[in-house]
């Protein structure tokens, strides 16, 4: 990463700097992007400078709908386009890409870094009391835990790639490789929670890591935990 870029993105993410541990779970950031689409290759690049930070969850869900404009998305599924119409019901919004989901609650143009700065700042001054997710490997499985709590939840499981190379030969961005980061390839609900303590055993989905969102029905976030490295 260039110096010149440090203070920067220290202006616009203080609380990168924060000690991990300090908050209470991570925000769930959600990108919706595409390869084939030429506006979204920064708001790549700003996902990519956020996958490292523990007090925060980005997700990259590559999204369907550009796959017919001259570049299939090698990482589309419809699971991604089905997960950011339901946020454009909740947000009053259609579909655009790059488009950056913060905590559920909050939508932002994905190249915009002030403007996602102040999403995470607002979301992560919302925290409360919510409930808390530990996910771990255990016999081949995974073994998702939720707290006590207040209100009912869909328990959703993520799996996704760290990190992902791209060369794009056609469309928009045809000659660019992108780099992407936290792709998304498996999304599914495993459960519902309502306010007592909940155990669940899942196969492990596709992909290199795993994570955890409680989500209400209307996109509240009341926990998230990504797999602990080496459980």
């Amino acid at each position: 990463m260039s110096s010149r870029l440090i203070p920067i993105l220290v202006a616009l993410f203080p609380v990168a700097l924060s000690p991990a541990g300090a908050q209470a779970r991570p925000v769930v950031v959600e990108l919706f992007t595409s390869q084939g689409c030429s506006s979204c290759p920064p708001a790549e690049a700003l996902l990519g400078e956020l996958a490292g930070r523990a007090d925060l969850l980005p997700l990259g869900f590559h999204v369907t709908y550009w796959d017919d404009l001259g570049w299939k998305d090698t990482a589309s599924f419809q699971g991604a386009t089905d997960r950011q119409a339901t946020y454009a019901g909740r947000l009053g919004q259609g579909n655009f890409t790059p488009q950056l989901v913060i905590d559920g609650r909050r939508s932002v143009v994905g190249s915009r870094r002030a403007e996602a700065a102040s999403a995470v700042a607002q979301a992560k001054a919302e925290i409360g009391s919510e409930t808390d997710v530990a996910v771990s490997r255990r016999n081949g499985r995974l073994s998702v835990k939720v707290g006590s709590g207040k209100g009912s939840a869909q328990v959703i499981l993520v799996g996704f790639d760290r990190s992902l190379r791209t060369p794009v030969a056609r469309g928009e961005n045809s000659g660019r490789t992108i780099a992407q980061a936290n792709v998304v390839r498996s999304l599914r609900t495993i459960g519902t929670w309502s306010g007592e303590p909940l155990q669940l055993s899942e196969a492990i989905p596709a992909g290199q890591d795993v994570a955890v969102i409680v989500q209400q029905p209307d996109g509240r976030i009341l926990g998230a935990a990504r797999l602990t490295p080496g459980a």
